[in-house]
């Protein structure tokens, strides 16, 4: 006779020995994806720094800086498929040794970077190794931890995040402050050793008995897709006209690309993206929640640390303390999301945490140069709160919906739609932020060159720069480039309030309420039979 825990969509019973050093284990996976996450969130400080000419920086234009980030998310986006799938069938803790080597190779790379466009390759290095990672850390954990206490590892995990969080943008504000800026790609280095040693003593492996069949077209259609659709649109930000033949060319090819992925991916036997997932409308909300909660809040934190450090005149450290309260937030209240959802059910959890998210976005909207410090780590915190009680519970969603063995599959598919929706929020939100303030400041160029008019009006370090280089007479730029960037920000915030508020409406009609007490694991095993 078959026990609840032996049944096909809980797997096997886990090992005594692997069950007793689970939260060891835990501790090991997160930090693997503390470097993988730190990265980020230490290169949003560093973007500033990273704009400013040489030699404290590369003099990287805000399409290249856009470029530096979503090179990163492309490239680890396309792959998790294939690095899902090859943890499936090699072993989860194969993929995750290698994927760590990779990542601190091409961050000693980007470190010693001399130009943007080596900053953009290393960063692609970078995402290769993690996308290796990140959906392996999450496989394994699917793989020691029993069903029920899942939600509490998963709460953890996702606490984890907001750890890294926390800790990047004041590690790269100390590095910033001390050394230069290569020193916020180098420090992943001793992190990646120590994570590789104690991998190697503590992870167990696992894999997936009936793996999956490689899938290169799917892969490269998926990347080439989303690499047209996004150059497109932060083309069309740069130069602030999405009507340039260029931009609507590139962007209605990256959508064909696209399309045709999905109708190979339908028609394929072994699909590296299982559309049949996504008729399950609860699976699919819940894809979709993730997404737009990334598009919005990626966007945000792009321009956030501009408003901080260009606008407010804030050093990087500083910049790092500021933004404190966002990740505190993450950090005290994605572990008890559960809670909350245990009370309450999915929905009403997430569909509020998405409207209080929509609601610190607009608030945005009503800073200005002296706006009360107090104010901004009121929105931060509260951003992190809402971030909290949409990410646990629909991770949680995610990873149940699917068998145990196809935990690789399921956390790709997550951190896939979390990276695309960052990648296009920072492209589309940052496209907005850059075509409003060119038409913001264009109008205060006049008496420039022309061909410094065209530089100047790039990004407000652009102006910065340029108001410097001329001296006393360049002072009279700094006012109409703050004044253009805020009313740029403004615009950009409320868009990514709408995506939210977009959100929220799908979170509230298609994800699950509280089942009666009785249904609720009744409920679970429809969910994974609806998506099988």
């Amino acid at each position: 006779m078959t026990t609840p825990a032996d049944s096909p969509a809980r797997g096997p019973r886990i090992p005594e020995a692997v069950h007793r050093r689970r939260w060891a284990i835990l501790g090991v996976l997160m930090l693997s994806l503390l470097i993988v996450v730190l990265d980020n969130s230490i290169l949003n400080v560093a973007i500033k720094t990273i704009s400013t000419p040489a030699p404290t920086g590369l003099g990287a234009t805000q399409s290249e800086l856009e470029w530096a980030i979503n090179a990163y998310t492309l490239v680890f986006a396309g792959l998790l498929f294939t690095a899902g799938l090859l943890g499936d069938r090699i072993g989860r803790k194969k993929t995750l040794l290698g994927g760590l080597v990779v990542f601190g190779v091409g961050s000693a790379l980007a470190a010693e970077s001399g130009s943007p466009t080596q900053l953009i390759a290393f960063r692609a290095v970078m995402a290769l190794g993690a996308a290796f990672v990140m959906p392996a850390t999450l496989a394994v954990l699917m793989n020691v931890f029993e069903r029920d206490e899942q939600p509490k590892a998963i709460g953890i995990w996702a606490g984890g995040v907001g750890l890294a969080i926390a800790i990047g943008p004041i590690t790269g504000g100390v590095l910033l402050d001390h050394f230069w800026w290569g020193s916020v790609f180098l420090v992943n280095v001793p992190i990646v050793l120590l994570a590789l040693a104690l991998m190697v003593w503590l992870v167990p492996d696992s894999r997936d008995p009936r793996p999956g069949r490689l899938d290169p077209v799917g892969v490269v259609l998926s990347v080439v897709g989303l690499v047209l659709l996004v150059y497109g649109i932060i083309k069309g930000g740069e130069l602030a006209d999405f009507t340039n033949g260029t931009v609507l060319a590139t962007i209605v090819a990256g959508l064909a690309v696209l399309t045709a992925f999905i109708v190979f991916e339908k028609r394929s036997d072994h699909p590296s993206l299982d559309v049949s997932y996504f008729k399950n409308k609860v699976f699919s909300a819940a894809m979709s929640a993730i997404a737009l909660v990334f598009f919005a809040l990626m966007g945000v934190t792009f321009f956030s640390v501009f408003y901080i450090q260009s606008v407010r005149g804030y050093s990087p450290l500083q910049a790092g303390l500021l933004m404190l309260p966002l990740a505190a937030a993450q950090l005290i209240f994605a572990p008890r999301a559960r809670l909350v959802v245990d009370r309450f059910g999915n929905k009403a959890t997430t569909t509020a945490g998405l409207v209080l998210l929509a609601a610190m976005l607009a608030a945005f909207a009503t800073l200005e140069a002296d706006t009360p410090l107090w104010l901004l780590e009121v929105v931060f915190f509260l951003m992190g709160t809402g971030m909290a009680h949409v990410m646990t519970p629909t991770s949680v969603v995610i990873m149940q919906a699917l068998p145990r063995e196809k935990a690789g599959s399921a956390s790709a598919l997550s951190n896939t739609f979390r990276q695309v929706g960052g990648a296009l929020g920072i492209a589309v939100l940052g496209s907005v932020l850059s075509a409003a303030y060119r038409n913001g400041i264009d109008g205060k160029l006049g008496l420039l060159p022309p061909g410094l008019r065209d530089t100047a009006g790039e990004s407000i370090e652009a102006t910065l720069g340029v108001a410097a280089k001329l001296g006393p007479k360049g002072q009279a730029l700094v006012g109409p480039a703050n004044d253009a960037f805020l009313h740029a920000m403004h615009v950009t915030a409320l868009c990514g309030s709408v995506i939210a508020l977009l959100s929220a409406v799908v979170v509230a009609a298609f994800l699950p309420g509280k089942p009666p007490a009785g249904q609720q694991g009744e409920e679970e095993q429809e969910l994974v039979a609806a998506v099988e």
